[in-house]
Parts: C-alpha cells; sequence; structure tokens
C-alpha cells in the first residue's frame, strides 16, 4: 500500500506547487481512494468543466503506481493528445512528488510521451501507463485500470452514427480489462444521448450498474461546490456566454436534447434606427440609435442563388455596441438572373451585390464559407472589391462542424439573453420563418439561420486596416474604436 492516503498525497503535492486543496477536491480524492479500497471495477465520475476532475485522476494513477508499480493503466480520450496530457501530467508528478521519485526509471526509452514504465518487479509486456485516442486499435493490450477521460466530446457524439460507433468501441474495452480490474469514466455529458446518462440514454444501459459520483457546479441547495473559484457572480457569467442548453449539460450535468435550444422568436428584440455615420477629430465613428458600434461580423453562404429554388444565397450582418449586445441589422438572400448570364457569370453577379452589401453597411471584412461552391469565390470576390474601390477584407473558412450544432451554440446564448436586436427590414425576409421552423435534423430551409448563426460564432472584426490617403473624405473609414493611429507629442531624446 501507499505510505500515503489519497488525500495526503494530494495534499502534499499542492503544498509544493504553491496550491490551495480545496474541499471539491478532497471529496474527489476520497471517493477514489474508497474506490480503489473497495476493489470496484466500475465507476463513473461526473464534474463540471474546470473543476480539476483529471488533474485529480492523474494523481490517483501516480497515487496508485506509488502504491502497485506492477500496474497496468490504460488512458483514453477522444483524441490521442488528451490523452497523452493525462500520461504527461502523470509523468511530472513521479518526477517531483516528494514521495515518487525513485519510481522513475533510468532508461530514457521506458519515459515517452504517450506511455512509460516505472520501475517495477514484474517483467510485463504493458507499459506502466499508456496513452490512446478512442479511435485507436487497442487490441492486444492488457491493462488493469482504464481510464476513460473525456471519451464524450462533440466530435464523438454530435450525430446518431457517432455516438453508436463510441458505443461499440467503449463495448471493446472489456477485452482489455483484466478480471477484477477498475474501469472508471470521467466527463460532462455533451449530448441528449449522453453515455454518461441514468439507463444509458437512447442507447443500452452502457454503465449502467456503475458506481457513481455526480458534482455539478450547483449543489442541491443552489451554493456552489468550489465557492473560491466559482462564486456566484462567475456562475451567472458562464450561464450568460454559453446559454441555457450548454450550461446544463457542462456545468449542470444534465444531458439536454438539442431541441432545447430550439430559435425562440420571441426573444428577438426588434428596431427600425438607421446607421449614422460621422467623421469628426480625424475619426470615424458609427451608431445605431445613439449607441456607438464597435465591431462587426458577415458571413456570406454562397449557392448558386437561382430563382427556380435550391439553397439560398445569404448574406448577414451583426454589429455588437458598446453595451455588449448583438444587432442584426441586414440579412439578403442574394439571387441571380439567368438571362444575364452571357454578358455578367452568375457567381460575378453574386460578388457585386456582395460588394454592395458591404458598401452600403461601412463592414471591414466578409467571411465567406469556402465548403462547396465557395471555393472558387474568394478570389473573384477580392478582384470585385478593388474594381470598385471597396475596402474590406475577405476571410475564408471552410465548415466541418455539424451544422444543427454551429446554429445552437451560435443563437443560444444571446437568445436566452434577450441581446439579440433584429432590424424591421429583416422581419420581411424569410429569416424568421426559418427560425420558427428549425429544428435540429429538420428537412426545412435553413440558409438564413445558418449565415446569421455564422455572424454571431464569429470572432469580432476589429483589426486596423490602412486607408488611402483620401480616406478620412470617403466613406468606408475605419469607424471601429482603436481603428486609426494617432500621433502624441514626447520628450523623449535619442
Amino acid at each position: 500500500m501507499a505510505s500515503a492516503s489519497l488525500p495526503e498525497f494530494i495534499w502534499i503535492w499542492n503544498q509544493r506547487q504553491g496550491l490551495s486543496t480545496p474541499a471539491l477536491h478532497l471529496r474527489i480524492a476520497r471517493w477514489l481512494e474508497d474506490l480503489w479500497q473497495r476493489r470496484e471495477t466500475a465507476a463513473l465520475l461526473l464534474a463540471f468543466r474546470n473543476s480539476g476532475k483529471s488533474t485529480l485522476v492523474g494523481l490517483f494513477c501516480a497515487w496508485l503506481l506509488l502504491g502497485h508499480p506492477d500496474l497496468r493503466i490504460l488512458v483514453l480520450a477522444a483524441e490521442q493528445a488528451l490523452a497523452r496530457k493525462m500520461v504527461r501530467n502523470v509523468k511530472r508528478v513521479i518526477e517531483r512528488h516528494p514521495l515518487t521519485p525513485h519510481l522513475k526509471p533510468r532508461r530514457a526509452d521506458q519515459w515517452a510521451s504517450d506511455q512509460f514504465t516505472v520501475n517495477r518487479g514484474a517483467e510485463l509486456r504493458d507499459p506502466s501507463m499508456l496513452a490512446k485516442g478512442i479511435g485507436a486499435n487497442v487490441t492486444g493490450s492488457r491493462a488493469d485500470v482504464v481510464i476513460c477521460d473525456d471519451v464524450e466530446v462533440p466530435n464523438t457524439c454530435d450525430t446518431a452514427a457517432k455516438r453508436e460507433d463510441l458505443r461499440v468501441r467503449l463495448h471493446e474495452l472489456a477485452y482489455v480489462l483484466v478480471p477484477g480490474g477498475l474501469q472508471l469514466y470521467i466527463g460532462t455529458p455533451h449530448t441528449h444521448a449522453s453515455i454518461y446518462a441514468d439507463g444509458g440514454g437512447e442507447g443500452d444501459g452502457l454503465l449502467s450498474g456503475y458506481r457513481r459520483l455526480e458534482l455539478p457546479v450547483l449543489d442541491p441547495r443552489g451554493d456552489s461546490q468550489w465557492p473560491e473559484r466559482f462564486p456566484p457572480d462567475q456562475i451567472e457569467a458562464i450561464r450568460a456566454r454559453t446559454g441555457p442548453a450548454k450550461f446544463a449539460g457542462q456545468m449542470l450535468l444534465r444531458p439536454v436534447d438539442t431541441i432545447d435550444g430550439r430559435l425562440d422568436v420571441d426573444r428577438l428584440r426588434f428596431y427600425g434606427d438607421a446607421l449614422s455615420y460621422t467623421e469628426g477629430n480625424r475619426q470615424s465613428i458609427l451608431r445605431l440609435g445613439g449607441r456607438r458600434l464597435v465591431s462587426a461580423s458577415c458571413w456570406w453562404d454562397p449557392a448558386y442563388g437561382s430563382p427556380r429554388g435550391g439553397d439560398a444565397s445569404v448574406i448577414a450582418a451583426v454589429y455588437t455596441c458598446d453595451e455588449g449586445h448583438y444587432w442584426l441589422h441586414r440579412v439578403a438572400y442574394l439571387a441571380v438572373d439567368p438571362g444575364r448570364a452571357a454578358q455578367v457569370d452568375e457567381a460575378t453577379q453574386q460578388c457585386r451585390q456582395v460588394v454592395a452589401f458591404v458598401r452600403d453597411l461601412y463592414l471591414p471584412s466578409v467571411t465567406l464559407e469556402t465548403n462547396g461552391l465557395g471555393r472558387f469565390l474568394p478570389s473573384l470576390l477580392r478582384r470585385e472589391l478593388a474594381a470598385a474601390g471597396v475596402r474590406c477584407a475577405v476571410a475564408e473558412v471552410a465548415s466541418t462542424r455539424a451544422k444543427d450544432l454551429r446554429i445552437v451554440d451560435a443563437f443560444d446564448a444571446v437568445l436566452a439573453a434577450e441581446r439579440l436586436h433584429v432590424h424591421d427590414d429583416v422581419g420581411a425576409t424569410p429569416l424568421l420563418a426559418e427560425m420558427r421552423e428549425w429544428r435540429p435534423g429538420g428537412k426545412g430551409r435553413d440558409d438564413g439561420v445558418d449565415a446569421v448563426a455564422g455572424c454571431l460564432a464569429s470572432e469580432p472584426v476589429r483589426l486596423p486596416r490602412i486607408p488611402p490617403p483620401d480616406a478620412a473624405r470617403r466613406p468606408g473609414a475605419d469607424w471601429r474604436p482603436g481603428g486609426a493611429g494617432g500621433r502624441a507629442r514626447t520628450h523623449f531624446e535619442p
């Protein structure tokens, strides 16, 4: 057995690192130690994001090797890099903890970044600790302890097919774990059909019968589980920033159906103000109904724009003001005239509409989604912007996440906080109908919703641009705070 209990082991490590040991961590440590002493074979630790659960489990692994150097521990995560991170942390603990330096082997080849073998008496084929991604081949490996660290993340559970594949891979671990070994899951739910849900969600009761410790950020009385790091105002800030659906899953540990993040039009706030562009004191200022705008996002999701049907080509513009509210000022559904194709091709027709959109709204940048049709449009759009004398950057983005998740994540927080303002003219477009009818996995139109989601999810553009000499007298001068240079007198002598 180890010469110290797990809480003592962790307390000594924290003291060496100049850290305190919060009550939450002591509770987790006692639970982990009790698992081992009772020879439990299946356990689940659910704890809110940034609670330090992976760090604590890493210390648990080092403590296990201190007491039982012959153990073989396999760490699985959604990606190899995440699993390697835990193995790396355990290596550092073994090197620096006052109780464990004797475990470090002399041979460098036994001390790799993704696996290591401590000084031990037994001659075993498998290392003391090994890191693998969930998609890796573990056939032939054997482990006394299997740690499944955040195997459920959006990349492994955002579709039904991925969720089924994850379950199949996790079932294979039964052939890796030796009889009587411990399988420990740690994580937070990322889907309504979470593997962590009671009864296995939509699956087959994958973790039914596992000993569970669930630690949401709020205890049953509504108090913070870690008040030093997560006081009430910080928790509310996280709730406002992430939105109710993600907060419920990641901080309260409640598997949430993505339909809970549907787009509630009743939470929109409408306005009718026009943009007001002024110049003074060598500054360009853009206002909306008396509010100064500080940044803008513009997203173009291109399609053929055929009047006969198919996907719509949509461009949207969202501003943010100095109070942190979002202003959806314009959405345009671009269409082409096939009858003019002989004189101006359809792609150029759309690019010229985008140029007019950008010029009218004083936009400093437009993001172009390059999936599919958009692959060849950036250079064409840059040519048309230059020909029109419009100073606007063109950013290219290839979307890789599932569209439903992109839309929910973009709208959820801002709608919950009722900080999305929509111009009356936008209400005359198909956008509001798309929002009312939108459901995850649905077959309805969502081109406008997707474009607005792109704006909301984009980082606000505040990059300064170098204007031509007459920029102060031309529309389009940089209206964003900090976008213009200045000169100050100094008394510095070179």
